[in-house]
C-alpha cells in the first residue's frame, strides 16, 4: 500500500510540474508582446497594479485551498463522504466571503491604492480592472483544493493551464485594440488586467463541470459510486460550520502569511523605486515610470529560471524528507547535496546565460525599450541563480519538517532588499540599477541562512566543493564560449539589424548549450543517479549515455 501511494504522490507531482513549466512558458509569452504594446511607461503601470493583485492572489490561492485539501483528505481518509462534502460547501462559502471583501478593496480604493501605496496615479484603472478576479480565483480555489483533497491533481493542472491561455489571449487582444483606438496607456494596462478576469471565468466554469461530473468517481472507494444524496443521515457525522470555518483558517493563515511575504515585498518595492526615483534621484514622473517599467521587462526574465527548479523541488522533497523520517540523516545529506548540486547545474548556466547575453536578448526581447535593460538584466541573471538556490534550500528545510526557518529567511532578506534599494535607487547614478543590486544582496543572504540552518538541521555541513566545483566550471566555459562566439558572429554579420543580431544570438546560444551539455556529461557533473529523482530522468540519462 505504502509502494502505491508513492507512485501515485509522483504521478501527481509529474502532473503538476508539467502544468508548472507550460504556465510559465504561457506567462513569458503574455509579458513580452505586452511590454512591447504599452511600452515602458505603461509596463509600469501593469507591473505595479499587478503586484498588488499578486498579494490578494497569494491570499487567496497558498494558504486556505491548502487548508481545505488537507480537511478533505482527512475526511476522505476516514470515509467521512458526508464531512467532505460539507467541508468544499462551507469552504465555498467562506472563500466567497472572503473574495467580495478583497474585490470590493480594490474596486472601490483603487486611486488611494496607486497614489499612496505604489506612487504611481496612472496604475489605477488597472487596480479597478482585476477586482472581478480576485473574487473569481476565491471559488476557484476552493473546487481545487476539493479535488486535491482527494488526490486528485488533473483538473488542477488542467485548469490552471486554460486560466492562463485565456488570460494570455484576451489581454493581449485588450489591450492592442485599446492602443489602437488611442484610449491610452493606463487604459490599455487596465485591458491587460482584465484579461485575468476573463480567463479566471474559464477556470470557474471548468471546475464546476468537472466536479459535477466527476463527484461520483472521486467519492466512489466509499460510496460504491453512489451520489451524496443516497448516503443515509446516520452514516457520517459532521462538524459544525463554525468548527469547519476555524479549521480551515488555523491551517491556513499562516501558511498564507509565510507565502505572500514576498508577494507584499514585491508591491513595497514597487512603491519604494517609485518614490526614490522621484523624490531622491531627481528624475520626473514620466522618467520613473520609463526606468520602472523596463525593470518589471528584465524581471520577465530574471523569474524564468526559477519556473524550471521549481519541478525539481517538487520531485526531490519525498526522497529527503522519506530519509529523514526513517532517521537515516547520512541518506537526507546526501539527498540535499545531489539536489543543491542539481539545481545548480541548471541554475548556474540559465543566469551566466542572461548575465553574457543580456544586450541581445533584451533588444530582441523588447526592441525600442529604454537603455537600461540590458545592464539590469545582467544584474538580475547573476541573481536568479540565488534564488533558485534559495527555492531548493526551502525544499530541503520543508521535506525536514523546518519550514518555519524558511519564513525567518524571507522576511530577513525582504528587509534587506528594502534598506539596500532605499540607498541605492535614491542615488542618481545607480538609480534603478539598485533595485536588481537589492535582489542579489538579499537573496545571496538568504541562501546563506538557508545553508546555516540545512547544516543544524540534518546535523552535517553540505561539501560545498562537491556541490559547487563542476557546475561552476561548466558554465564558466558556456558563458565564455557564448561571449566569444556572439563576439566573432557580430564582426562577420553585424548587429546592426534585427535579423543580424538574432542571427548572431542564435549563434551564441547553440554554441554554449553544445558546450555545456558536453562539459556537463565529461565533468559528470550530474550523473545517472542524479537523473533517477527526477520524474523521466533515467531515460534522458540513458539518451546521454550518463554514468
Amino acid at each position: 500500500m505504502a509502494k502505491t501511494k508513492g507512485q501515485n504522490y509522483m504521478h501527481g507531482a509529474a502532473i503538476l510540474t508539467v502544468g508548472v513549466v507550460i504556465m510559465k512558458i504561457l506567462g513569458f509569452i503574455y509579458k513580452i508582446p505586452l511590454g512591447n504594446i504599452l511600452g515602458d511607461e505603461g509596463f509600469s503601470m501593469f507591473t505595479s497594479a499587478y503586484n498588488i493583485y499578486y498579494v490578494f492572489f497569494t491570499l487567496a490561492t497558498a494558504g486556505l485551498p491548502v487548508a481545505l485539501s488537507r480537511l478533505v483528505a482527512e475526511a476522505d481518509a476516514n470515509g467521512r463522504v458526508r464531512q467532505e462534502e460539507k467541508t468544499f460547501r462551507v469552504a465555498l462559502a467562506t472563500f466567497f466571503v472572503i473574495g467580495v471583501v478583497f474585490a470590493l478593496i480594490l474596486w472601490c480604493f483603487p486611486n488611494w491604492l496607486a497614489d499612496n501605496y505604489l506612487e504611481n496615479p496612472d496604475a489605477a484603472p488597472s487596480i479597478r480592472a482585476m477586482a472581478p478576479s480576485i473574487l473569481l480565483v476565491c471559488l476557484v480555489s476552493a473546487y481545487r483544493g476539493y479535488c486535491q483533497g482527494n488526490g486528485n491533481m488533473l483538473p488542477t493542472t488542467v485548469d490552471e493551464v486554460l486560466e492562463v491561455l485565456f488570460k494570455v489571449i484576451s489581454g493581449l487582444i485588450l489591450a492592442s485594440v485599446i492602443m489602437n483606438m488611442g484610449l491610452g496607456k493606463p487604459a490599455a494596462s487596465a485591458g491587460a488586467i482584465f484579461g485575468v478576469s476573463i480567463g479566471s471565468v474559464v477556470s470557474l466554469l471548468y471546475m464546476v463541470v468537472y466536479k459535477r461530473r466527476n463527484y461520483d468517481t472521486l467519492a466512489a472507494p466509499y460510496t460504491g459510486g453512489r451520489a451524496y444524496n443516497d448516503i443515509p443521515d446516520d452514516d457520517d457525522e459532521v462538524d459544525s460550520a463554525m468548527t469547519i470555518v476555524r479549521r480551515i483558517l488555523t491551517i491556513g493563515v499562516p501558511i498564507a502569511f509565510g507565502a505572500c511575504i514576498m508577494a507584499l515585498l514585491n508591491s513595497v518595492d514597487s512603491k519604494l523605486c517609485m518614490n526614490r526615483l522621484q523624490s531622491a534621484a531627481g528624475f520626473s514622473y514620466y522618467e520613473a515610470k520609463v526606468l520602472y517599467g523596463v525593470y518589471g521587462k528584465a524581471m520577465t526574465l530574471f523569474n524564468l529560471p526559477a519556473a524550471f527548479i521549481t519541478p525539481l523541488t517538487i520531485s526531490i522533497v519525498p526522497a529527503i524528507s522519506g530519509a529523514y523520517a526513517r532517521g537515516h540523516r547520512g541518506e537526507a545529506m546526501k539527498t540535499a547535496e545531489d539536489s543543491l548540486r542539481i539545481s545548480a547545474a541548471i541554475a548556474l548556466p540559465m543566469g551566466v546565460g542572461l548575465a553574457v547575453m543580456s544586450r541581445p536578448i533584451m533588444n530582441l526581447l523588447y526592441p525600442n525599450s529604454n537603455a537600461a535593460g540590458p545592464g539590469l538584466l545582467s544584474i538580475m541573471g547573476i541573481a536568479s541563480f540565488f534564488v533558485c538556490l534559495v527555492l531548493m534550500e526551502n525544499a530541503v528545510l520543508q521535506a525536514s519538517g523546518k519550514e518555519k526557518l524558511t519564513m525567518i529567511t524571507l522576511i530577513s532578506g525582504g528587509v534587506i532588499k528594502i534598506v539596500v534599494n532605499w540607498f541605492l535607487v535614491a542615488q542618481r547614478g545607480i538609480n534603478i540599477y539598485g533595485a536588481p543590486i537589492g535582489t542579489l544582496v538579499s537573496y545571496f543572504i538568504m541562501a546563506a541562512m538557508d545553508f546555516v540552518f540545512m547544516c543544524v538541521t540534518l546535523k552535517e555541513t553540505p561539501r560545498m566543493l562537491r556541490v559547487f566545483a563542476g557546475p561552476v566550471g561548466a558554465s564558466l566555459l558556456m558563458g565564455a564560449s557564448a561571449w566569444a562566439v556572439y563576439g566573432l558572429a557580430g564582426r562577420c554579420l553585424g548587429t546592426g539589424s534585427y535579423f543580424a543580431m538574432a542571427a548572431c544570438a542564435g549563434l551564441a546560444i547553440l554554441a554554449a548549450v553544445v558546450v555545456y551539455v558536453v562539459s556537463v556529461i565529461a565533468m559528470r557533473v550530474i550523473t545517472k543517479e542524479d537523473m533517477s529523482l527526477i520524474p523521466g530522468g533515467e531515460k534522458v540519462a540513458k539518451i546521454l549515455h550518463m554514468r
